[in-house]
């Protein structure tokens, strides 16, 4: 498969040092300008497959980074690409072998978006969303916060969101479901996923104004690698300019 690096155009940092970051912090500050000079769309990519150690996303053919993605790993920006229908394929980065995933998505220009490679034990996907921040706005005051469910179970556990004692968001979430960004007070919340057995895990995070999040459930139950079981992890998208 053809590997090329794509360059940057959404963030105002180097991608170089950060594309590896782990998730158990927050990402650095990123503006979400669009600039409209440019022909391209923007795109965000994780690797939530607990058995996948090294993925490469290509987008129709070449490579999006030159740095394959570890386990709960991202590119740390938004990277532009070619708008249009494009073929978004995963793949093993070390064997080069043929995607295990792949997903076509129309690309609209100026637009953001984000593709989870999800799943475990041969069975894979990717999903691809429209993130919609260029109709997210500062003028309210508030952080906004998504969240995905990444395990890889037959069950639908609840995913909780809860501020000063008032749940945000309490749903019952079923594999590969991206909410979509609500917008929530800056300060302390709390999110906890559970399905009554196997699964149960929490964290506290601090949201700041003006600020994107995604929050990331991820993990297999009862997996006997610490680092694979359930957790909660997130990042930061951006900042509402």
């Amino acid at each position: 498969m053809k590997k090329g690096l794509r360059s940057v155009r959404f963030s105002r940092l180097a991608l170089a040092g950060i594309i590896l970051m782990a998730l158990s912090f927050s990402a650095c500050k990123k503006s979400l300008d669009v600039n409209n000079n440019t022909p391209a769309a923007a795109l965000m990519a994780f690797n939530l497959a607990p058995d996948k150690a090294a993925v490469g996303i290509a987008i129709g053919g070449n490579n999006l980074t030159n740095i394959p993605l570890g386990y709960t790993s991202y590119t740390g920006a938004y990277l532009n690409i070619y708008p249009g229908t494009r073929e978004v394929a995963s793949y093993d980065y070390n064997s080069n072998d043929s995607a295990f995933a792949i997903v076509t998505q129309n690309f609209e220009l100026n637009k953001y978006y984000s593709v989870f490679t999800l799943g475990a034990n041969g069975t894979y996907r990717n999903v691809v969303v429209n993130d919609g921040l260029e109709s997210l706005s500062d003028s309210s005051g508030k952080a906004f916060v998504r969240y995905i469910n990444a395990i890889p179970d037959s069950t639908n556990p609840v995913v909780t969101i809860t501020a000063n004692g008032t749940d945000l968001t309490n749903n019952s979430t079923s594999f590969a479901t991206v909410s979509g960004f609500t917008g929530i007070a800056p300060g302390d919340i709390t999110i906890k996923v559970a399905n009554g057995t196997n699964i149960s895990a929490n964290r506290t995070i601090t949201l700041e104004k003006g600020k994107v999040y995604t929050v990331l459930v991820v993990g297999i139950p009862g997996n006997a690698d610490p680092a694979k079981l359930v957790q909660i992890k997130y990042i930061t998208n951006g900042t509402i300019d």
